[in-house]
């Protein structure tokens, strides 16, 4: 049976098209539940079923709406899709408090059930108790009146985030240090002055490379001061609510609630590995700090700190001068257009798949391409790539899901929604393509399955990463990299080049490690502690944690967008990559598209999708428990 890709609108009757959307699917959501209640079906496994084409219907509106708000170029298409998501939360959150619901499934018997439909069975059940079916009339009004709230706040706060592109206008000559290329895409304006935006196509060359000290300064200081202090009042209700919402289900706190569902269990547990992460990474962190200061201190003598104002341009030089790394000679191997048909290239070898382009493919912006991806021949899922910054878009890089992919029912879809330039890119932003593309095959690898539930990214949240984060080797790789990195001769990166960008990247993990404590220390404790002044907790955290000082007026957390997705939970990031080094120990260095290994770890670890534990997926592949040793050796050496 072959499955049809769904049909997206034209840019002129996108609202109506997304209204239209929400509106049936929800219909018939409703129409079934309506089924469901008056004539619930005999056996579990048809229960199961008729459940799961609710989840497929409410899914769809939900993932459509959230793409198009985050990409769309019409302000009033992104409006209506915020109000779609509301209405669909709004019904999962009906259904997931109707006793009469619950009741039927809890009266349900399992026997003869294969292993993921009862899995299913029992993660329906505790849906139910999660959002409190159990609790009196007045307290599920009330949680109703909290998630419908969560939902607005959390769209509020990445809206604020998305559209605070600030700027900062500078004498073309203050820009000296500059790859020429951005230079060139950068005129001076009529009142000679040049626009740097905080957006990362701009802001991240200027302070990495911008010789005027002052202009990396102003740059950062604008980077930084994202969305406050509007996002600040935001965070104080979102936080208060969240908190709410765990008591009255029965959590001592948000952060016990968010992971009793996580490979981690325990709240109480975050804190311990951020400090166990933390402790590790003393011992490197000191040693390439004290690196840093030393080079920073010839320009700045007596100097006991730095902060993130100047730390990318020191590192560079440190880069430059101790590994003989130019980031200005790397980026010349890493045109776009190259980097994204390398990308399809080594994955398509890497996992055994073809991708073809879908020229006719109806896209809501003439950046977006469209991708049909296939497997022995047979399309198994369609892909787009939004990989450039225009305003109104998405800050950040992620995967957004367009559909769930289920056998015989439902194309897997989805998009890739990113921020690079359109001409040549620093290594660290094709290593992100890498990150990010590796989610977006997660989700279509594991979009063959039955259950809605379980299909694409569905693992538990603290290790959705490691795929990714696995994935990002094979941007590092010289071999790899020389089958698609060419400068404009025509000439593959070095491997030398490349040994030494590898090494140059080894210095600052320690630190870089401890910089991400923070950001999990600070999603963990304005969770739990809910501070009330914001700002002076997390300087207080960022003393504690990162090597970098504060910088005077500035409010990271108002922009810091990972506080509404992750929410107590940005620890999942170095959870996921303590198992993506312990899942690459797997691979043979010298052989990295092997095709036993990495067949293996398709089939094994991605495809499943969230139909087994995530341990026990990694397990399968691995032969055993992962351990945290692979991780502790690659942060030592």
């Amino acid at each position: 049976m072959t499955l049809a890709p769904l049909v997206l609108p034209s840019s002129d009757d996108a609202r109506a098209w997304v209204e239209t959307h929400a509106r049936e699917g929800i219909a018939v959501a409703r129409d079934l539940v309506d089924q469901l209640r008056s004539a619930p079906p005999e056996t579990t496994i048809e229960l199961l079923r008729q459940w799961d084409e609710i989840s497929r219907q409410l899914g769809g509106v939900a993932a459509v709406a959230s793409l198009l708000a985050n990409v769309h170029p019409a302000e009033k298409v992104r409006t209506s899709c915020e109000e779609s998501e509301v209405e669909a939360d709004r019904f999962v959150t009906e259904l997931r408090q109707d006793r009469a619901l619950f009741e039927i499934f809890a009266a349900a018997d399992a026997t003869g059930l294969d292993a993921a439909a009862a899995r299913l069975l029992d993660k329906t059940l505790d849906d139910f108790r999660r959002a409190g079916v159990d609790l009196d009339g007045a307290t599920r009004h009330r949680l109703t009146e909290i998630n419908e709230r969560l939902t607005a706040i959390g769209q509020q706060f990445g809206r604020t985030i998305r559209d605070d592109v600030r700027t900062v206008r500078v004498a073309p000559e203050r820009l000296a240090g500059l790859p020429q290329d951005w230079l060139d895409s950068h005129p001076a304006e009529d009142d000679g002055l040049v626009t740097v935006t905080t957006d990362y196509p701009d802001s991240l060359p200027a302070r990495m490379f911008v010789h005027d000290a002052d202009v990396r300064r102003e740059v950062t200081v604008a980077f930084l001061q994202r969305g406050w202090p509007v996002n600040e009042g935001r965070l104080d209700e979102l936080f208060a609510l969240r908190q709410e919402l765990a008591t009255l289900v029965g959590y001592a706190d948000w952060a016990s609630y968010d992971a009793d569902v996580k490979m981690i269990k325990k709240g109480s547990a975050i804190p311990e590995f951020i400090d166990r992460i933390a402790d590790a990474a003393d011992g490197p962190m000191r040693r390439d700090l004290e690196l840093l200061l030393e080079r920073y201190r010839r320009d700045v003598p007596g100097a006991t700190a730095i902060d993130t104002a100047d730390s990318l341009y020191y590192e560079e030089l440190v880069r430059q001068e101790r590994h003989d790394v130019d980031a200005q000679r790397v980026r010349t191997y890493f045109d776009f257009a190259k980097v994204q048909q390398g990308l399809l290239d080594v994955t398509g070898r890497l996992f055994g798949l073809s991708y073809e382009p879908v020229a006719d493919a109806q896209v809501w912006h003439d950046e977006v391409t469209a991708y049909d991806v296939l497997r022995d021949g047979a399309r198994i899922g369609r892909i787009y790539l939004d990989l450039h910054p225009r305003e109104g878009k998405y800050k950040h890089a992620a995967q957004f899901t367009l559909a769930d992919g289920l056998a015989g029912r439902q194309l897997a879809e989805g998009v890739l929604v990113c921020n690079f330039s359109r001409g040549l890119m620093e290594h660290d932003h094709v290593v992100t393509l890498f990150h990010e593309f590796g989610h977006l095959l997660h989700h279509v690898l594991a979009g063959s399955g039955e259950w809605t539930r379980f299909a694409g990214v569905a693992t538990e949240w603290d290790f959705v990463e490691a795929p990714s984060q696995m994935l990002e080797e094979w941007a590092w790789d010289a071999d790899v990299l020389q089958t698609f990195a060419t400068d404009a001769s025509g000439e593959p990166i070095p491997a030398d080049l490349v040994a030494r960008m590898r090494a140059a990247d080894d210095f600052g993990k320690g630190y870089q490690a401890r910089t991400q404590m923070f950001y999990a220390a600070m999603s963990y404790w304005f969770h739990t502690d809910r501070p009330g002044d914001l700002t002076a907790a997390m300087r207080e955290l960022q003393a504690r944690y990162s090597p970098f000082a504060y910088i005077d007026g500035t409010h990271m957390f108002a922009s810091f967008g990972h506080l509404s997705g992750y929410s107590s939970a940005y620890y999942t990031y170095m959870w996921s990559l303590v198992i993506a080094k312990d899942l690459f120990s797997a691979f043979d260095p010298d052989d990295l598209f092997a095709p036993e290994v990495a067949g293996r770890y398709r089939d094994r670890v991605l495809t499943p999708g969230g139909t087994r534990d995530a341990a026990d997926l990694v397990a399968d592949f691995l032969g055993r428990p992962y351990t945290f040793d692979a991780y502790a050796a690659w942060l030592a050496r």
